[in-house]
Order: C-alpha cells, then structure tokens, then sequence
C-alpha cells in the first residue's frame, strides 16, 4: 500500500542562486502531506526553487509561495486539501490588500487526480504540478508571473529523474544523518484499491549511476543511513555501472561501498518481488537493517484475490520463512486493510490469525475507503462503517501489543544506536535503533552522526532507554 503515513511541515532551507542574491529574499513554505515519498519530493522541491531566489520557511504567513504537496492515500484527501486552500485564499486576499504578492500551488498525488479541477474550484490557486513535474517549478513560476494559471501533470517521470536538482552540500549537512533516496517510482500492481498507479504512473526505475552520485553526495554531507524510497522498491531494476540491468540487492551491495554509509534500509516493498539476490542482501549485508516492510494487507485468500495482490497468505508465510531462515534478527511491520469490500467476520479472523503467527514489530492498519477511479470503489457488498471501526479497534490492539513485546523483548540486549539529534528534553540524545526505533540516551554518549554500542534498560509507549554498554 502507501509508504508508512506521516505529515508534516517541510522547514530545510535552501540557499540562493547567484543570480538572485542581488534580489529581496522570496520565501516559500512548502507543506507535505502522506509517504516519505512526498518528503523527499518536498525537499527537492525546495531544492529547484533555490535557483529562483527562495528560502525556505516554516512560517506560512510569510512566504511569497505556499506549495502543497498532497498525497491522495487518505480518505476525503482532496477535500482536505480544498479545505486548506480557502485559509490559504484568505491569507492571500489579506496580502494584496497591503501589496504584497502570495502564490499558492498544489503538487503531488491530488494534484495529478484533479489536475484543472483544483483551479476551477479555488480560482486563488495559480499553479498545479504533478509529481513528476516539480523540477520545472522555476519556469512554472515564471510563466505564472506572467499571468497565467498553469497546470502541469503530463511530464514523463523519466523527466524528473534525469533532471533532479542537487542542494548544495551546506543545505544536505542541515538535513542530517539520515536521508530518504528515490530509486523508484510508479506501481505496475494495480491493487484494487491503490490510486498510485492513476497518479504516480508506472514502474519506472532511476539509473544505478544517478543512485550512486546522490548517494556519495549524501554520505560527503554527513549522512550515516539511507533509506531507498519507491512506490514498490523492491521491484527496482536498473541499468547498472557494468551496462547490465541490476536488481535492487545488488545495488545495495553496491551502495554499502561507498565510505561513511553505514546503514540502509528500503521501502515500501510488495511480496512478490522479494527474490533470491534481495533475500541474500539480508543474509549477508550487515548495513542492511535486519527491518522489512512487507505489507500483506488481508489474511484471507478470497479478500486477497479481490484486492488482486496476486499472492495468498500461504505465499506471504512461506516468504517470511525465507527471510527470517536468512536473518534471524529481521522484525517484519506490515500494512493492512480492513473492511474491504465483501468482507467477512470469518475473513477478517483470518488476517487476525495471520498477523498472530507473523508477530509483527510494527504496522500500520487502515479502514477501508473507496477512491474514485478505483474498482474497488464499484464492488458490491461494501462494509458498514461501524464494522470496520470494530474490526479496525481489535486489529490495532493485537498489533499495538505485538509492538510492545517487541519493545519488551530488547530490554536488557545490546544493540548499535545511530545517535541522530538531540532529545526534547535536556541532557538527553535520540538515537535510532537498527528496527526504527528511538532510542533515549544521555547527551554525552556520543555525537550525532555516531553509531554507539547500547544497553536497553527499558522501554516507553514508542521508544527505548538505554545506556552504554
């Protein structure tokens, strides 16, 4: 399904071209919605637009540009983002009565879905990018300042990949220690229930040379961990250094490599695409994390048939045999519908039945809803909504627990903690444990960007606490 859901504000700042630092600094508050996918668009939004003299900023009320980068996995996505336009419109309306100019743009997933629709229904909007489209935001933006509204969303993803902007070193250091990576894009899968491939397009993979440029450039800027991003990243085949096409195991041979990476991940990933070489990168790769993504998203095989996953849970559990025979310390999180359409108590029972014998570290679980263009959308036998808040209520409560053991389980174990930033409260540093956890551990244990040797002493409601070993 989608990559793991958060929001948040997109704050990196990106520095001036030197054409415009003669000009007044533009700013531009960009607001990111759904995967890590839309994270990483955001930032290399950011990134195009330091060439047309902006910075960034987390404050909306003083950018001269507000870009949505929406993502259209959630329910009522595009109302949402309606609704967000009309503050936005008013805040805009409020500037021009004293003179000063305020763009708003729509990117990403809603923005390829509605396309013109998003300006016939808030004229205030002046420009709407599809995700493939964002690296062309400077000559958008001077077209939009000649009066015109823009729409693009018809740009081949093979465009974006050849020309994906690169920050400046200084800008990469302020990101971090960890940094998401595209190799990626597009879902050839058609689940019966995803949009992806209506507005991401179809599997499209970057060049392992382009992979490995951006990559060197993280790792001379600091960045100690990497996490591959694709719609269906397990699924990436690229042209690789030797003319071949690679698969993604050997392309993460191949960025284990590169001096200052020390740890890579990838996500999200389907089941049927897990093959022989990926499974021995588990095996043999110790900077591959011993943490897989795997979504599954029903335990029942006629549920499973009806969303067209094209595996059964008999697969999914064999698969997983596979995996843990080659890693015995993976921890598996998945993703999960419920109330998918036709669904019974007696199917349902059985996705309960497939996550008790998987014992998932984490996951992440959802109510079913309907997105136009979908078939799922015009199945007969639809689920009552208070059905799926039931069925959703129990599931999340055998994972939550699942995810707790899990937790449990640690205390008392030593284990390599990437220390990434500082804590929220003084005299404390957060780490990041090789399964995605937080780890909770005192300022002077190291700096950031290190990777210390810990003792689990307990753990909190999302985090552990340690101490050095």
């Amino acid at each position: 399904m989608d990559l793991n859901t958060i929001e948040r504000n997109e704050t990196d700042s990106a520095s001036q071209s030197a054409a415009a630092a003669s000009a007044p600094a533009k700013k531009v508050f960009v607001k990111t919605y759904g995967c890590q996918m839309n994270v990483y668009d955001s930032q290399r939004m950011t990134d195009a637009l330091a060439a047309d003299g902006y910075t960034a900023t987390d404050v909306i009320a003083d950018a001269d540009l507000v870009l949505l980068n929406t993502c259209h996995i959630r329910e009522k996505a595009a109302e949402k983002v309606y609704s967000e336009l009309g503050r936005i419109r008013d805040m805009k309306a409020e500037r021009a009565a004293v003179g000063r100019e305020m763009l708003i743009g729509v990117a990403g997933c809603v923005a390829q879905a509605e396309g013109a629709e998003i300006i016939r229904r808030s004229p205030a909007v002046d420009l709407v990018i599809g995700p493939q489209t964002y690296h062309r935001l400077p000559d958008v933006l001077a077209r939009v300042r000649g009066g015109e509204k823009i729409v693009e969303t018809e740009y081949a993803i093979e465009d974006k990949f050849e020309h994906l902007p690169q920050p400046k070193r200084a800008e990469m250091i302020k990101r971090g220690v960890t940094a998401f990576l595209t190799v990626q894009e597009g879902c050839d899968k058609f689940c019966t229930f995803c949009v992806v491939p209506y507005t991401r397009g179809s599997e499209v993979s970057r060049p392992v040379a382009q992979i490995v440029a951006e990559a060197e450039r993280l790792a001379d800027a600091g960045v100690r961990e990497v996490t591959l991003l694709g719609q269906n990243v397990n699924a990436w085949h690229g042209k690789g250094e030797d003319g071949m096409e690679w698969g993604l195991g050997r392309l993460l041979f191949r960025l284990a490599q590169i001096p200052g990476l020390a740890r890579l991940r990838y996500t999200t990933s389907h089941p049927r695409d897990m093959d022989d070489e990926l499974i021995a990168a588990h095996r043999d790769l110790p900077a591959l994390m011993p943490y897989l993504h795997l979504p599954v998203q029903s335990g029942s095989d006629r549920i499973l048939k009806a969303m067209n996953r094209r595996h059964t849970a008999k697969d999914y559990l064999a698969l997983l045999e596979r995996i843990r025979a080659a890693r015995g310390d993976i921890a598996l999180s998945g993703d999960f519908i419920v109330g998918f359409p036709g669904e019974t108590d007696a199917d349902f029972e059985a996705t309960m039945g497939l996550v008790r014998q998987v014992n998932y570290a984490s996951a992440f679980s959802f109510k079913y809803s309907p997105r136009p263009g979908t078939p799922g959308a015009d199945m007969p036998d639809h689920v009552p909504e208070a059905v799926k808040d039931e069925r959703l209520q129990r599931l999340q409560a055998l994972l939550l627990k699942q995810q707790q053991d899990f937790g449990l389980g640690l205390v008392g174990s030593t284990i390599d903690t990437l220390i990434e930033k500082p804590g929220r409260q003084a005299g404390q540093k957060v780490g990041r444990s090789p399964w995605l956890q937080p780890v909770i551990v005192d300022e002077k244990a190291g700096k950031i960007g290190d990777i210390i040797r810990v003792r689990i002493t307990k753990t909190g409601y999302n985090s552990l606490f340690a101490e050095l070993a």
